[in-house]
């Protein structure tokens, strides 16, 4: 008995759906991978002692009323002029020998405008740190 084929036949792989088959997986896998986020790395800081506590500047208060009128520190300045209110904070700076930083205080119900007057005379007067006072809004 001669199992062994009379002739040596060629036998080929058909490569082609092969390769269909690993690029059609390479890209879903490409797609389906979600990316490291930088961001998102655990780190561990290191360890430091605490500076020591510098003592807390005290914030001007510039107050403006629902028609528009300012007041500084609880005194209300004689107009409404740009230069009145930047001339007001600069006396304000100088009496405390250091820079402070500013709180305005607007009524709700305050023109815009009374708003970007004080910001501008803050900012000529080289006030750095401003900020503006809001309550909570009850849900």
């Amino acid at each position: 008995m001669n199992l062994r084929p009379r002739g040596r036949e060629q036998v080929d792989i058909n490569m082609a759906p092969f390769i269909d088959v690993v690029f059609l997986l390479l890209i879903f896998f490409m797609v389906s991978t979600t990316f490291l986020k930088e961001g998102s790395l655990e780190l561990s800081l290191p360890e430091a002692s605490p500076p020591p506590a510098e003592a807390r500047v005290e914030a001007l208060e510039l107050q403006i009323d629902a028609e528009g009128a300012y007041a500084l520190e609880g005194r209300p300045l004689a107009n409404r002029q740009p230069a009145t209110i930047r001339r007001a904070l600069e006396q304000a700076q100088a009496e405390a020998g250091q820079p402070r930083p500013l709180v305005i205080r607007a009524d709700a119900r305050t023109p815009h405008q009374a708003v970007v007057t004080a910001l501008d005379a803050a900012g000529q007067a080289g006030i750095k740190q401003i900020g503006i006072a809001t309550i909570p809004d009850d849900e």
